[in-house]
């Protein structure tokens, strides 16, 4: 237990019994402002959810494609405003169902999600879903695997008649997930990673306006072992190298782009001030990033948006039913710190991907907190309050420290290569190990109120036990059916414009088109780009 005298936030932040205006810098001045008005401490719409509530969010996806598709359509139904196909670790692999890898795993394959390996599954996983007309996360949820979801997004709204520019969708493009989370051997090196996810960027910048193709998302960093502060700076590290290498290709200027990648992800996990805080800060920060540092002029660029996602790792598989008050609090602070969109977590997240009754719950966790609560009717309802404001400062504080270490190993690529970001991520989670066995951070069920038998069983999400046998099958359908000869010609063509300096998305849309599948691109990848080795020592 803390000592009463020393309390801190999750992060360390000393905090004191009593806050007063004394602790606070700027609390009616510039630091606030107004909603809609820079610096966007208090929101980024004036009305924010006055006007629109936010988009609820789910990741979703389990078995086959028809299982995912039948998921999402349920979803819908239930009055999601969103979702997020989730997809098979063999997609975020670039490797198709017969690759070696895959095939030691393959009874497991569909558990985290439906397998992936061409635009035939991409279709039948949004089979009855408006595609284009409801808010999508396309699926990529790494660097490598931007282009080709990106490319089955938008022939999927080609298919249907869509025109692209009026698709809604959102991208990921994760390096935390692939370059501190996983640290398997076949990715290819971070700065490929960045090129991609650039070519993707610029590419909607100029074709697609409504599709923000990178979403940084910091809920896998907290999930990783950084705190609250760093999980920001690292996020804008992220940012600046983006804006580094598109303002280096010349081609572009930052209004051009900035808006495509002020749309990131955020945790909101165990302590409920400092989260509403570290989102408050953040928009801030981005605020005076895009002003001061890149001359932003329009005030598009300078709104950052965010996506709340509670924090998965808080979740417990002891006495899971108390997840649903964590996922409720913590959905509870992403809306009092004026997210765009949350992502609430299941009950079951520690045990299984969700089954239907818990995604329910999340659903209604959503609509509870909308149409119950009354917390939608004043606009930022904790501004002014002295210990968020001063807590904010703190953060943003805190946050702009960290960037300048991140900037002293060289910046985000040399800071993943040297393995510095790793080892700090392993620092981090083995302290938050030791706090909770030591009993200092109290977890209901797990060091605390624990019960010898546990009151509730949950059920397990069973998926289809054939999924690799029919998505194997597809996969062997899919190379008999197709101009074998046509792939080579547009595997040959994207395998130039990886070696060159072009963009890449035109040739990897044409190759997807042809019937490439993601285990072909992504043995192109490897070739052109060679694998990553990473540096990481403990």
């Amino acid at each position: 237990m803390q000592d009463k005298e020393d309390l801190r936030t999750i992060s360390g932040i000393p905090v004191k019994k009593i806050y007063t205006a004394e602790d606070v810098k700027d609390v009616s001045g510039n630091g606030l402002g107004m909603p809609g008005s820079p610096p966007y401490t208090r929101g980024t719409y004036p009305n924010m959810y006055r006007e629109r509530l936010w988009r609820i969010f789910q990741m979703t996806g389990h078995g086959t494609t028809e299982d995912t598709a039948e998921r999402i359509r349920y979803a819908l139904e239930q009055g999601s405003t969103g979702f997020a196909p989730e997809c098979d670790i063999q997609a975020w692999l670039l490797y198709d169902v017969d690759h070696p890898s895959v095939l030691e795993r393959k009874d497991d394959v569909g558990i985290f999600g439906a397998p992936m390996m061409s635009f035939r599954d991409y279709e039948a996983m949004h089979e009855g879903v408006e595609v284009g007309r409801v808010f999508s996360h396309y699926g990529a949820p790494l660097p490598q695997c931007t282009p080709f979801a990106l490319s089955c997004y938008l022939l999927l709204m080609e298919k249907r008649g869509i025109p692209i520019n009026e698709a809604m969708a959102t991208g990921e493009g994760d390096f935390f997930m692939a370059y501190i989370c996983m640290l398997v051997d076949d990715f290819i090196p971070p700065s490929a990673g960045l090129r991609l996810n650039c070519d993707a960027i610029e590419y909607c910048t100029k074709n697609a306006r409504r599709i923000t193709p990178v979403s940084i998302p910091g809920n896998n960093l907290r999930e990783s072992g950084f705190n609250g502060y760093q999980e920001v700076a690292i996020i804008f590290a992220n940012a600046i190298a983006y804006i580094e290498e598109l303002l280096g290709r010349g081609h572009l200027q930052i209004d051009d782009f900035a808006h495509a990648i002020g749309g990131i992800n955020l945790s909101v996990g165990r302590d409920f001030f400092e989260d509403i805080a570290k989102m408050r800060a953040a928009r801030r920060m981005w605020y005076k990033l895009l002003k001061e540092k890149y001359q932003a002029q329009n005030p598009r660029s300078m709104q950052l948006r965010i996506h709340g996602l509670t924090q998965g790792s808080v979740c417990t598989y002891q006495q899971p039913l108390n997840n649903i008050v964590r996922c409720t609090y913590q959905a509870l602070a992403a809306a009092l710190a004026g997210c765009q969109s949350i992502g609430v977590n299941s009950y079951d997240e520690a045990i299984s991907s969700p089954s239907l009754a818990a995604h329910t719950v999340a659903l209604r966790t959503h609509q509870v907190l909308q149409f119950e609560s009354n917390i939608t009717n004043t606009i930022d309802p904790l501004g002014g309050s002295y210990y968020v404001e001063w807590l904010t400062d703190q953060m943003e504080e805190r946050a702009w420290d960290y960037l300048e270490k991140i900037n002293n190993e060289g910046g985000f690529i040399e800071a993943l290569n040297s393995g510095w970001l790793q080892r700090e991520a392993v620092k981090g989670a083995l302290e938050l190990d030791r706090s909770i066995k030591k009993g200092d951070l109290k977890v209901v069920g797990v060091n605390c109120f624990v019960m010898e038998e546990e009151p509730h069983k949950v059920e397990v999400q069973h998926k289809n036990p054939n999924t690799w046998e029919i998505a194997m099958a597809r996969l062997e359908q899919l190379r008999r059916e197709r101009d074998s000869a046509e792939v080579g010609e547009a595997l040959k063509e994207l395998r130039q414009a990886l070696a060159g300096d072009q963009n890449t998305i035109p040739a990897t849309i044409k190759a997807v088109r042809a019937g490439s599948t993601i285990g072909e691109i992504g043995s192109l990848y490897r070739e052109v780009f060679g694998t990553w080795q990473s540096n990481v020592r403990f």
